[in-house]
């Protein structure tokens, strides 16, 4: 059985164009474009609605000429846009809250379905971390692994170029046609033709700081479980484990000596619960030990995420109005989960969502890749 049978349809032309189009508009994140849905019910009534929701007139989506010329432009190089929506759509993505809505892949999209393991680490990475790296994605690949890390230098180069042969999928925080690093030139090449790259960012997009978290959930998403070899205590790496662990899948993480700064983030995973791991047996059997719910029979009793609840947004004008208020003042530049926001009012959830997404829309809020709020001053 598909994981996505009975959550999926594939998109009409005129579907996915308007879903390109809204999820390509400057200040529409992932959680925007689930609420907008939700509030709405299509990408095209929500497109219709826009201009009524943001203020700004230099905010606004794409034109129709824009998108379809980037549907033309992936379409002849053989790149495939799957919207959240579509039955290709990897099923362990779509189970993060909220998915990208649209995932560009050149490559073998049947890996995106199989079992992943993501084997990250330091982009300064030793010798020996570089061989551990490489002799554990090999023997994961054969063990029926697909592997899947970020394109970077070190830990992710090793882990790619050993998987060639048996399945690896590149996650990129620019567009899956943007080469980066630069040397990785030939092994982006050999991704495209033997393996997968995958981006949620529009065709020759350069990423930019901002990025890599967004790129680093899709590692995490994409995988039953994280594997981090060398990683510094202050490492971007800790942040795919992060996601990760919030995202409900296996984190793993190599031993290293104490003497060496590469392997602190490592040996602090461990010490926070991180299953510690010496060669490829272990992560299967960590794996394969795993007692969290069961993906397929989530996905199955898991209401589609974009079905629109019913609710009068109308009605609630004025007391959307009053809530962005209410929320401005209790948000600062410092990162605050959305939970939180919530008990600390006594306004009805819905109201909350329908008054953050505004904000979100006319840049007077940001938020972040873990669903974390700021106010931007």
């Amino acid at each position: 059985m598909n994981l996505n049978s009975h959550l999926s349809h594939r998109l009409s032309f005129t579907e996915k164009r308007d879903w390109l189009r809204l999820t390509r508009t400057q200040t529409v994140g992932p959680v925007a474009f689930r609420d907008l849905l939700l509030r709405y019910g299509s990408a095209g009534k929500a497109l219709e609605a826009l201009p009524s929701l943001i203020r700004k007139k230099d905010i606004k989506p794409p034109s129709l000429e824009q998108v379809e010329a980037e549907l033309e432009a992936s379409e002849s190089l053989g790149i495939r846009l799957i919207a959240a929506c579509e039955p290709d759509y990897p099923a362990y993505l779509r189970a993060i809250n909220p998915p990208p809505p649209i995932i560009s892949v050149w490559g073998k999209v049947d890996l995106l379905s199989q079992n992943c393991v993501a084997i990250i680490g330091s982009r300064n990475a030793s010798a020996n971390g570089q061989r551990f790296a490489a002799n554990m994605a090999a023997e994961l690949g054969e063990a029926g692994f697909v592997i899947v890390s970020g394109l970077a230098r070190g830990i992710d180069t090793c882990a790619h170029h050993a998987a060639l042969q048996t399945g690896t999928i590149g996650v990129l925080g620019g567009g899956v046609d943007h080469i980066y690093p630069r040397q990785n030139e030939e092994l982006h090449l050999k991704m495209r033709q033997e393996g997968a790259l995958i981006s949620e960012s529009p065709l020759g997009y350069r990423a930019s700081a901002r990025d890599f978290p967004r790129r680093n959930r899709i590692i995490s998403g994409l995988s039953r479980g994280v594997v981090v070899i060398e990683a510094a205590e202050r490492s971007g790496t800790l942040i795919t484990a992060r996601y990760a662990a919030e995202q409900g899948r296996e984190v793993m993480a190599a031993p290293g000596s104490p003497l060496d700064p590469r392997t602190k983030g490592c040996n602090r995973l461990i010490r926070q619960g991180a299953a510690l791991i010496e060669n490829a047996q272990d992560v299967i059997e960590c794996l394969e030990s795993l007692s969290g719910p069961d993906l397929q029979t989530h996905l199955l009793e898991t209401e589609n995420p974009f079905q629109p609840p019913v609710f009068d947004w109308e009605g609630a004008s004025s007391a959307i109005e009053k809530a962005k208020s209410e929320l401005l003042s209790l948000l600062s530049p410092t990162p605050t989960l959305r939970d939180d926001i919530i008990r600390a009012t006594d306004i009805p959830t819905p109201i909350i969502n329908a008054a953050l997404l505004e904000l979100e829309l006319n840049a007077e809020i940001s938020v972040e890749s873990d669903g974390k709020i700021a106010a931007v001053y």
